[in-house]
């Protein structure tokens, strides 16, 4: 599974359309994207104070069913190749969602479901 940590404009608008994308696929040229072990770090790095946010969960085995293109680069600030898809994300390859906020004291957690994975 890969996961985005998504504003709550993009996924109403995901909601709306049927595809999920964000402002990352025009400025870059794709979606990006982490593995189950790099959420609370992204999180933590480029969330912090926002509201409204919703962790997807998405199935990268619908993503190739669906012909879309899923690469990981590695992303030297962070010392790990991340998952990039180059295209809009249909609503059906999102496989779970939660609200995703931080804590009293600022800290991301991972929803239960994903927790010891």
């Amino acid at each position: 599974m890969l996961y985005r940590i998504a504003e709550s404009a993009d996924w109403e608008q995901a909601r709306e359309t049927g595809f999920f994308a964000s402002p990352d696929l025009d400025m870059d040229g794709f979606i990006h994207a982490s593995e189950r072990h790099q959420i609370l770090e992204t999180a933590r790095r480029y969330y912090q104070g926002h509201e409204g946010l919703m962790l997807l969960e998405i199935e990268e085995a619908a993503l190739a069913a669906a012909g879309l293109r899923v690469e990981r680069e590695w992303a030297e600030s962070r010392q790990e190749y991340f998952p990039h898809v180059f295209a809009p994300v249909p609503l059906e390859a999102i496989r779970r969602t939660w609200p995703f906020k931080a804590t009293a004291a600022g800290e991301f957690q991972l929803p239960e479901e994903l927790e010891g994975i």
